[in-house]
């Protein structure tokens, strides 16, 4: 169903009056905009990417480990323990999405979420349901948000399937050094890629309100992308200390702390307070720009 098409059902489920007030007006955005999001092909393709990469390192960790050049001595503590319990390989493909796959996927995805319907013309035709532009932002925010789960949850439930095809489960030897048995490393896991998906939340905001600045989808997702790999250049300086804890990148990588005995929460609460006050300014960037914002795509 196309959004044209979608619209008189969201009209018809939002109208109470002039705008709708109730959880169902919203619920009823949301709905629709997941729809939008997840029945894209580009989306489809985005995910199906992350989904292989994790295959792709345990096939490599593997041949390696089997090679007899093989034992990877030199090798990051993760790679290290993927070859003695396939559940790190969930670990080791989040380190590596983190940083570039899973933020570009986002971005894109973010980025176009204003700019591209702009482009088509179907933003100012779905702004003909007394929808208000406050609820879609937020409702366009919220689908951003549940494709940063899914993207994360792409690659932690391949990355445990292909772990546990390719190599042995069991205890598991944290990175402190003290074993906890897989029944409580499990939910860690979980826990693990929760961070991960929170940690993209400043991202979705930073998208969208770049996404309100122009009527191209291509250019908003071009100018998110870039974005993020010019703040990933930035906080890879040391001589920028000064500003690199307030970069949305830098504790991207501090979900290696709940993976010790006792598990460290400081560096994850810094992330999620650091994430909080970007949706903060940006998504109020966001609401100042598209509540002002002549649509006449």
């Amino acid at each position: 169903m196309s959004r044209a098409e979608a619209l008189p059902v969201l009209s018809g489920a939002v109208t109470s009056g002039r705008r709708p007030q109730t959880a169902a007006g919203f619920l009823a955005l949301f709905r629709n905009e997941l729809h939008l999001t997840f029945r894209r092909m580009r989306t489809l393709v985005l995910l199906g990417i992350l989904a292989a990469l994790p295959i792709l390192i345990g096939v490599i960790i593997k041949v390696n480990t089997d090679s007899p050049r093989g034992g990877g001595g030199g090798a990051p503590s993760f790679i290290a323990q993927t070859t003695q319990n396939g559940l790190f390989l969930v670990f080791t493909a989040l380190a590596v999405a983190l940083p570039v796959f899973l933020p570009m996927t986002v971005g894109v995805v973010a980025g176009d979420s204003v700019a591209g319907e702009a482009a088509t013309g179907t933003l100012r035709y779905l702004l003909v349901a007394p929808a208000g532009r406050t609820r879609l932002l937020a409702a366009k925010f919220t689908a951003g948000l549940a494709f940063c789960l899914a993207a994360t949850a792409a690659v932690a439930v391949t990355a445990l399937a292909t772990g546990a095809a390719l190599f042995p489960l069991g205890k598991v030897t944290l990175l402190s050094g003290d074993t906890i048995g897989l029944g409580e490393a499990l939910p860690r896991a979980l826990l693990v890629a929760a961070m991960v998906a929170l940690s993209l939340a400043g991202l979705v905001a930073i998208g969208l309100f770049v996404s309100t600045l122009t009527g191209s989808g291509i250019a908003a997702m071009a100018t998110t992308v870039v974005l993020v790999i010019t703040v990933q250049i930035l906080d890879s300086f040391p001589q920028l200390d000064a500003i690199r804890p307030f970069l949305f990148t830098h504790y991207w990588l501090s979900f290696a702390d709940l993976l010790r005995a006792p598990m460290y929460w400081d560096g994850m609460l810094k992330n999620l307070g650091l994430q909080a006050a970007y949706i903060a300014v940006f998504g109020s960037a966001a609401w100042a720009r598209f509540s002002s914002r002549d649509i006449s795509a």
